[in-house]
């Protein structure tokens, strides 16, 4: 179990038929954190004590992830259904809306949520996960399509599984020092917490089934589906990451009207880990015009 600090909060709420868990600190507006692949809530470990001085910080641990539930069925990781998970948190949290932050996967759900429950998302961040769009037409390319391999891979059955289970989850771990700039932003300790929540039982299968809902998820949408969102927009985007290019962000202005975007150089696919303090300076500026 990873160890809390002394003034944050573990707990589970139930929404869309299962139990999500989450850390939390803070009092105020909710401001809701969703965490990308492989991680959980301690992604945002830099982002829960810093906005927590004037906001409800919740950390989520997604459906499949830590110590929240883990379907068996790959239909359960439908876009659909994550949303539904999301919306249950904030009613169920007491709230009628929230600032929405998410990465990698939580940010591909907070660009869909942002769209389909525009009312209950006041100020959209999302880091290093492009428009679902763009990332659509990214896929047309060959450039992205080789950075793009393991979603390919991950198709596959029980083998993804098996490798990065092998020689105690040494290639997850390599997933986070390979990939980032600073290696040793991430300590031995981080590596390991990551390893012991992809380790419980059902978990890596959930994991990786998000990926293997992807394809069809994307078959059934067309840029024609994606309206301006006029939900007030940050984007933070490493410029260092190896599985996202940067150009996918451009263009981002088409289909969102209120955009922000701000590039982090020597800076990888992991920015609120590798550069927390200039993405918290960042979204304070965004959420108040805060300088820190």
């Amino acid at each position: 179990m990873t160890t809390l600090r002394h003034t944050w909060q573990d707990g589970f709420i139930e929404t869309n038929n299962i139990q999500l868990h989450y850390v939390s600190q803070g009092e105020g507006k909710l401001i809701l954190f969703l965490h990308g692949f492989p991680e959980f809530w301690y992604s945002w470990r830099h982002q829960i004590p810093e906005f927590s001085q004037d906001y409800k910080v919740v950390a989520l641990d997604l459906r499949g992830y830590n110590e929240s539930d883990k379907p068996s069925e790959v239909e359960a990781y439908q876009m659909s259904e994550l949303m539904k998970d999301v919306e249950g948190v904030i009613k169920g949290l007491g709230y009628e809306d929230c600032i929405l932050v998410g990465h990698d996967w939580g940010g591909m759900i907070a660009w869909n949520f942002a769209y389909n429950y525009p009312n209950m998302v006041e100020k959209l961040i999302v880091l290093n996960l492009p428009h679902p769009a763009k990332f659509k037409q990214g896929l047309t390319t060959f450039e992205q399509l080789l950075k793009s391999w393991y979603v390919f891979f991950f198709q596959i059955p029980l083998l993804p599984e098996w490798l990065i289970q092998f020689n105690d989850y040494e290639i997850l771990a390599s997933m986070f020092t390979r990939m980032a700039v600073d290696e040793t932003i991430f300590s031995q300790a981080d590596l390991n917490v990551y390893k012991d929540a992809a380790a419980k039982r059902g978990a890596l299968t959930a994991m990786i089934n998000y990926y293997r809902c992807i394809f069809q998820y994307l078959l059934n949408q067309s840029n024609d589906n994606w309206t301006i969102l006029e939900t007030p927009t940050l984007m933070i985007w490493g410029e260092n990451d190896v599985a996202l290019g940067k150009e996918l962000t451009y263009g981002t202005e088409e289909f969102v009207r209120y955009l922000t975007i701000k590039y982090i150089p020597n800076c990888s696919h992991w920015v609120q880990q590798e550069k927390p303090d200039l993405v918290n300076q960042y979204i304070w500026e965004f959420l108040d015009g805060r300088k820190i």
